[in-house]
């Protein structure tokens, strides 16, 4: 099973939610009710967006993916304790390789008697940490898992605690593993680690999400968070680190014939998109567009009738009939189980007024609705994609499988 189908099940009705999103909002639905001859906000509209939530909720996060196969989710409370994984009794290893000639003064192990435990970890946090927003998805995967709010320390800072100091290009991580199975492991440059570009976050070990300690089931206490990356990266359980002088990635994912080193693709997806409809009555879409490395300008959709074969040259659908959506501003309410909705202090948001500092947020999401005109009874496809920073079209300029999902959403809207 996954963290969460976000599509699926994300969206908690609140009515609330829809008056909060600010004026700006309330005047792009005046904007699109007029379009279709409506003086008013359209109810359908109105209902639509307000099933909307940004964060997801703890509640609404089942299972988690465990590729591993290590079975946490389903061990008992004393045996969580028993392998570290519960604050009490958490660790980390951050050792050298030793197939490697890389050199670090001060390794930090069990073995060695000074591994980095729970309270280690937070007394760095009283220094270094940092709270972002990042989408978790699959390469894969249809629909990301969930929307969540991480807070952490650097993996920077723990790695200076060892002193490195000749040979260390690579950096391997590995979760937790019963000693019957492999670790499900996962690499990064060590460049990638120690800097990062400004406006952009840093590869952290995150402790909570949405303002909670991240519990076994969900992959803590303690999991790596890579802003910009698929969640091969952001493995669960991280109980040990290596530092080596080999320049290869050892992605477990990469045996998946998947690229391990792409970054998050820009790609939209409906959140209601209707089956059935009376003919020549507008109706509403709501959808959320997950911004990737190339960020995002628009999403579309657009009402192709069945009668009518896509063009056999036009595979993406470049020459059809898209029309722009509108992008929702923030909204004042995150949900997520945040404290009333309310988004703490952040490293994307402005400390005086607490606004993102650029909307949307690269590597987040982001929700677009709008309200379609009347249709002639027959059976259409309904599809929605977005243009990117470089006013490139989804699903260019990375369309080949295996490099992160960005297939075009088709569906079938039955007209009456």
């Amino acid at each position: 099973m996954t963290d969460f189908d976000l599509i699926g099940e994300h969206f908690q009705v609140t009515r609330r939610h829809f008056f909060q999103l600010g004026g700006t909002a309330v005047a792009a639905w005046n904007l699109s009710a007029r379009a279709v001859g409506n003086a008013s906000v359209d109810p359908q509209l109105e209902e639509a967006v307000a099933k909307l939530q940004y964060l997801t909720p703890p509640d609404r996060i089942g299972n988690i993916l465990d590729k591993g196969k290590a079975g946490v989710a389903k061990l008992p409370p004393e045996r969580l304790r028993e392998i570290g994984l519960v604050p009490e009794t958490w660790f980390l290893d951050v050792v050298p390789d030793p197939t490697s000639n890389c050199v670090v003064e001060q390794p930090l192990s069990r073995e060695l008697g000074n591994a980095l435990d729970w309270n280690g970890l937070m007394k760095l946090a009283d220094r270094h940490a940092i709270r972002f927003m990042q989408v978790c998805t699959c390469t894969n995967g249809p629909d990301p898992f969930h929307m969540s709010l991480w807070e952490g320390v650097p993996l920077r800072e723990v790695i200076w605690l060892t002193r490195p100091k000749d040979n260390v290009r690579r950096v391997y991580y590995q979760s937790y593993h019963p000693e019957n199975l492999p670790p499900f492991q996962s690499s990064l440059s060590l460049g990638q680690i120690l800097e990062n570009p400004p406006g952009q976050m840093p590869v952290i070990l995150a402790y909570k999400r949405n303002e909670q300690i991240i519990s076994a089931s969900h992959g803590g206490p303690v999991r790596m968070i890579v802003p910009s990356a698929y969640g091969s990266k952001c493995i669960k359980w991280v109980q040990r680190v290596v530092l080596t002088n080999e320049f290869k990635a050892n992605d477990s994912d990469a045996d998946l014939n998947n690229d391990p080193e792409n970054a998050l693709k820009t790609r939209a997806r409906f959140v209601n998109a209707p089956k059935e409809i009376p003919s020549g009555k507008p109706f509403a879409l709501t959808g959320m567009a997950q911004v990737g490395v190339s960020g995002l300008s628009k999403v579309q959709y657009c009402v192709h009738s069945q009668q009518d074969r896509w063009p056999a040259d036009d595979p993406y659908l470049a020459k059809a009939d898209w029309k722009d959506c509108k992008i929702l501003p923030p909204p004042s309410n995150w949900g997520g189980g945040l404290p009333e909705g309310k988004l703490p202090a952040t490293a994307q948001t402005d400390l005086a007024t607490g606004k993102p500092l650029q909307w949307p947020l690269r590597y987040a999401i982001v929700h677009w609705a709008e309200l379609v005109a009347g249709l002639a009874p027959g059976t259409y496809e309904l599809c929605c994609r977005t243009i990117d920073d470089n006013g490139t079209a989804q699903p260019m300029p990375r369309t080949l499988p295996r490099t992160g999902f960005n297939d075009i959403q088709h569906a079938t809207i039955v007209v009456k």
